[in-house]
């Protein structure tokens, strides 16, 4: 997928060349993964400013209520999606493939099962992955050293990329867990059937495991973050995360020589999410490029 992401990268870049202000997560960490994942599912061209609109409204919606009917709504169009998928012509997307897909006897996935792996696939690659961008540029801005460093080194980025998702990491609270049996950590003593809501993000800035946590550092060994979560719950869409980053901030700040932001840090909004970690917009200024 490395080429169509970009193209589709560039793509977005030259249509900010010639402006010298951008909003980044408009122009940018929003549109690349949006594409991406629209082409991976099969979503048509037509239907896909709605379709990541539902998404967004998952994520951030105002009420209860709100959530609850953008999740109806983008619940009915995948079950749409799904069930076309085995009645068209051999597509090239992943939908199509999965309900193409049997095993040895002859199974294959349900409508609810591929409509699970829809939603999976929607959220692990394209939600984390608006996020990653967006996040990682606001830390290389924030930090002039680092992002100079890494102008002057690319093969500093695949490194850069794990201290983005330790330092800002597109996911703050993993989904809750349940204590199967009474658990012991730390002197306290977890009950069996308790809720458990764990903070990725604490545990990405642990100072017993990375030294001055709070310090961005793209040289520093970053392994062991929680970002993307962690073992069997590790994201599903993380390999294409951070290709889409790599990609996007790569062409971002080689294009875009003098980029600077374009507001008071303390001016910025975050995303009214309590379990995302994202920008809700990162207005940046820079000379027109070609």
């Amino acid at each position: 997928m490395r080429p169509r992401i970009q193209e589709v990268a560039d793509e977005l870049l030259d249509a900010m060349a010639p402006h010298g202000h951008a909003d980044l997560v408009e122009s940018l960490a929003l549109p690349l993964p949006t594409t991406v994942i629209c082409d991976l599912l099969g979503v048509p061209a037509e239907d896909r400013e709605q379709f990541c609109g539902w998404s967004a409204q998952i994520v951030t919606a105002p009420s209860v209520e709100a959530g609850a009917a953008a999740g109806e709504a983008l619940t009915g169009y995948l079950s749409d999606l799904v069930d076309a998928k085995p009645h068209r012509d051999a597509g090239g997307d992943l939908l199509s493939a999965l309900a193409r897909t049997a095993d040895d006897d002859g199974d294959r996935l349900a409508p609810d099962e591929l409509l699970g792996m829809a939603f999976l696939l929607l959220f692990s690659g394209h939600e984390t992955a608006i996020n990653l961008i967006s996040n990682g540029a606001y830390a290389l801005l924030r930090h002039p050293d680092q992002l100079a460093a890494l102008r002057a080194g690319w093969t500093l980025l695949d490194g850069a990329l794990e201290e983005m998702l330790r330092y800002e990491g597109p996911v703050k609270e993993c989904t809750l867990r349940f204590a199967a049996e009474p658990v012991d950590i730390a002197d306290v003593t977890i009950p069996a059937g308790e809720r458990v809501l764990l903070v990725l993000a604490a545990g990405s800035r642990d100072p017993r495991r990375f030294a001055e946590p709070d310090r961005f550092d793209i040289r520093r060994d970053a392994r062991g973050h929680l970002g993307l979560g962690h073992g069997i719950h590790h994201c599903l869409g993380a390999p294409l995360g951070r290709l889409e980053a790599a990609i996007a901030l790569r062409a971002l700040f080689e294009r875009c020589t003098d980029i600077t932001l374009d507001t008071d840090p303390a001016d910025l909004a975050w995303r009214p999410s309590s379990w995302l970690r994202g920008l809700a917009r990162l207005p940046v200024r820079y000379t027109p490029f070609s």
